[in-house]
């Protein structure tokens, strides 16, 4: 199994070891010290070696961070997360704090009214971070200071960095080579007078010299540095046995990550640093020396997310492999009696489903199966010590993914178990309508996410309910399944653009009831113009890529439009279309119910 159901943390380990670097930090002389969900790498996903947050706290989410004083310690976590960090943190020593509602440097001035030091491993706050705090904290006596890693210090078993070997990524699935990767990416540089750019992102460095790797579990990532040169030059800076096995160009400098700082201090003319994934560290080396340090966006992230040709087609295929997957799973759930199958088995059955298609490299993220009260946690993650059985009357949010070569997958079916209620496919609706409206979305050039996410939170709006989470998140190619800069959310400023992928998952969660989330993935494309439409107005839309059917039992047809049920019939033909004679017999005749127009 690529996926384990073992407790990975638990609460009752959180306060001694709270205990333990508070002594530290009287040995430091520092009143506080912020424990982020990050590596040197500020990728979202992290190997055993940087959960330092996990180890401390015992929260296991993908996003957050810790600021632990001497006297209080405060969990940082967005809406996603405010249900599951409960049952996962000692409540009398850790305090969940709202965030990005409630800043660092806000609760700090709360925490620290006479002032304080408060120390930061410089490798793990990015300069943005770092930046924002401390205007917020101006004229005040807080000081944030860079030191050596006090967790690191008192975590005496913490595992060994990844050292995994990398491995080429053909240019068949790259659709573009990396000298012109590297030559497009050079050419951004030179239009902008700039010597070089720091690359720290290990999805933008795998993406730029088309190699993959395994130094994080769930992402074919490999971890190091580099520098771009305006000359198409890239110093790369990495373990030497992760690349034995790679086919590189020989103009590609490789040296120890030990000689990263050391080669930054050495530049010169204008180098361009993210300030969104560049560590603080990156900018006090480049400062040291000659360079003048510019900021901008890291010269990969867009061309990254613009996905060519090649690219979305290897993603229609990943798709239609990974949809026989989620069919034939989906046909053997409806045939087990309520009472007889746990959250466990769901999991088990469809990476099963993956594997029998013979193209899966590992699973895109841990799967979510969230029964019941269970599905209103939104990032739930099943164990041994958590699994419930499938009750009459449960909804089962179901959410999964798939890494194949082609392509990075991502799913979600929420599927009646039994009789469900009223209020359970009314809600069901309402996310539906909601997912409905992102799909048959048509848009100006120009906006970004935050314009037109809203669609997906209107039926759920009128009806006085909402969602804690984006809309939509970037995904990657065969790499991150959450990939930027580009998604469906109120705070996402970046122009939509045709080839960037994004997730339409728009969903409701009642805490101690049920869960709700639907969710298809889709790439931006230039739209044709309707009749009567403006010829010269240029417009984008979405092609849907995910076809997976709709659990019919929870959609309520009186809530619809003529529109919507005409949607989701059209939808149910292409499903049936695209995956009729790659099925089992079974998951076949399943197909063909559960496509049956509305």
């Amino acid at each position: 199994m690529f996926q384990s159901f073992d407790t990975t943390s638990t609460p009752e380990h959180g306060p001694a070891r709270l205990a333990k670097l508070r002594e530290e930090l009287q040995k430091a002389r520092l009143d506080g010290f912020i424990i982020p969900r990050a590596d040197a790498h500020q990728g979202e996903y992290v190997a055993p070696h940087d959960e330092r947050l996990q180890w401390l706290t015992g929260f296991t989410g993908s996003a957050g961070f810790c600021c632990a004083l001497t006297n209080s310690a405060g969990v940082f976590i967005d809406g996603r997360y405010r249900t599951q960090v409960k049952s996962q943190v000692d409540l009398e020593h850790f305090t969940p704090v709202p965030w990005p509602e409630t800043s660092l440097a806000d609760w700090l001035k709360t925490q620290l009214p006479n002032g304080g030091v408060v120390g930061f491993d410089p490798w793990l706050i990015t300069q943005g971070q770092i930046e924002a705090h401390e205007k917020t904290l101006a004229g005040t006596q807080i000081k944030l200071h860079p030191v050596d890693n006090v967790v690191d210090a008192i975590w005496d078993d913490q595992p060994e960095p990844p050292m995994t070997p990398a491995f080429d990524y053909p240019i068949e699935y790259a659709g573009k080579s990396s000298a012109d990767k590297r030559k497009d990416c050079a050419e951004d540089l030179i239009e902008k007078g700039e010597s070089a750019a720091v690359i720290t992102l290990p999805d933008s460095l795998c993406w730029l010299l088309n190699i993959r790797g395994n130094d994080v579990s769930k992402t074919p990532l490999v971890h190091g540095f580099a520098v771009l040169h305006a000359d198409a030059r890239v110093d790369l800076f990495i373990a030497s046995s992760k690349v034995e096995n790679l086919t590189l160009d020989p103009t590609l400098s490789i040296a120890a990550p030990k000689e990263f700082t050391n080669t930054l201090a050495k530049l010169t003319g204008k180098v361009r640093c993210d300030k969104t994934s560049v560590p603080v560290a990156v900018i006090d080396a480049l400062s040291e020396g000659l360079a003048e340090i510019t900021y901008g966006s890291e010269p990969c992230v867009l061309p990254k997310a613009r996905k060519n040709d090649v690219e979305i087609a290897g993603t229609r295929a990943a798709h239609i492999t990974d949809a026989t997957a989620m069919c034939e799973l989906l046909c053997w759930l409806d045939q087990q009696p309520a009472g007889s199958t746990t959250e466990i088995d769901v999991v088990t059955q469809l990476e099963q489903k993956r594997r029998n298609t013979n193209a899966l490299q590992d699973i895109s993220f841990d799967t979510i199966s969230g029964a019941g009260p269970n599905g209103a946690i939104m990032h739930y993650r099943v164990t041994h010590e958590t699994a419930r059985t499938l009750q009459d009357g449960d909804l089962l949010v179901l959410d999964s993914g798939g890494q194949y070569l082609n392509g990075t997958t991502d799913i979600t079916r929420t599927i009646a178990i039994g009789e469900v209620g009223s209020e359970e496919s009314t809600a069901f609706t309402r996310v539906l309508q909601g997912m409905i409206a992102m799909s048959r979305m048509r848009w100006p050039k120009g906006l970004a996410g935050r314009d037109i996410e809203m669609a997906a939170r209107m039926p759920l709006w009128l009806a006085g309910q909402d969602f804690d989470h984006g809309v939509g998140h970037g995904v990657g190619h065969f790499l991150g399944v959450h990939e930027g800069p580009q998604r469906l959310s109120r705070v996402s400023e970046i122009p939509l653009e045709p080839g960037m992928i994004l997730s339409n998952e728009p969903g409701y969660y009642r805490e101690g009831a049920f869960g709700i989330r639907i969710e298809n993935l889709c790439v931006v494309r230039a739209s044709e113009t309707p009749k009567g439409g403006d010829a010269h107005r240029k417009m984008y839309d979405f092609e849907t890529l995910t076809y997976v059917p709709l659990d019919r039992r929870l959609i309520r047809l009186d809530l619809l439009s003529k529109a919507e049920r005409d949607w989701i019939d059209s939808y149910h033909d292409q499903c049936r279309t695209k995956l009729t004679g790659k099925l089992s017999k079974d998951a076949e005749n399943w197909l063909e119910n559960a496509t049956k127009a509305l």
